[in-house]
């Protein structure tokens, strides 16, 4: 699991940086983007933040006290991701804005040369490896779960980035299926098998949207 894991974010961090690069994007910087309240500059932010963090994390000081949050914990426990003005949506604004200031050439550098010491540095992390979870202090994640956890976030932001701007997604599958797998398990833990089950095959019963976890 460790190597597929890691070389899957890794294609899917590659396209990520692929599409930061591109024209469009730099030229719809101070856009709006399709999420709302975010301009392209912010979701281009945001998409390289998943490649920035993976090293901000790794070099986080760790202490192997505490139970490490599992992936699916990670999303399971989000609440009010549905509103754009929640504290979390607004942290993550001002945090993805924060990282587009330096501007569309610099944000794309940054994330491809981080990019390039991941391809270096994955795979000679040991499979125990933690890392510090940066923006819940005293937390801590396995690296392979933390890495689950951005294979989501590229997913889902890469076609956000790619519609905003006009271009094809190109979201690797295999990130893709990552992404289902760990949505769907946060969804059964937050709302149980049974609101899962009719969200998938009788909608009409569906009242709580249970398979909404961002």
């Amino acid at each position: 699991m460790t190597d597929g894991v890691r070389n899957t974010y890794l294609r899917a961090a590659e396209s990520a940086v692929r599409l930061l690069a591109t024209e469009p994007v730099a030229r719809r910087w101070r856009t709006g983007s399709v999420l709302p309240g975010m301009s392209v500059g912010g979701l281009a932010g945001h998409l390289a933040r998943s490649v920035l963090q993976v090293e901000w994390f790794l070099d986080g000081a760790t202490g192997a006290a505490a139970e490490p949050v599992s992936a699916v914990r990670y999303y399971a426990r989000l609440v009010d991701t549905e509103r754009p003005d929640s504290a979390l949506n607004v942290g993550v604004r001002s945090r993805s804005e924060e990282t587009a200031a330096a501007g569309p050439a610099a944000v794309a550098e940054q994330a491809r040369a981080a990019w390039e010491r991941l391809a270096r540095r994955l795979g000679a992390e040991s499979a125990d490896r933690r890392v510090a979870v940066l923006h819940r202090p005293g937390e801590e994640m396995l690296l392979d779960e933390y890495l689950r956890t951005r294979c989501v976030e590229l997913a889902v932001h890469l076609d956000d980035l790619a519609l905003s701007v006009g271009e094809p997604s190109q979201v690797p599958e295999g990130a893709v299926a990552v992404a289902v797998d760990l949505l769907v398990a946060a969804a059964r833990t937050r709302h149980g098998d049974r609101a899962v089950l009719h969200a998938l095959a009788r909608r009409e019963r569906d009242a709580g949207s249970a398979l909404r976890v961002l």
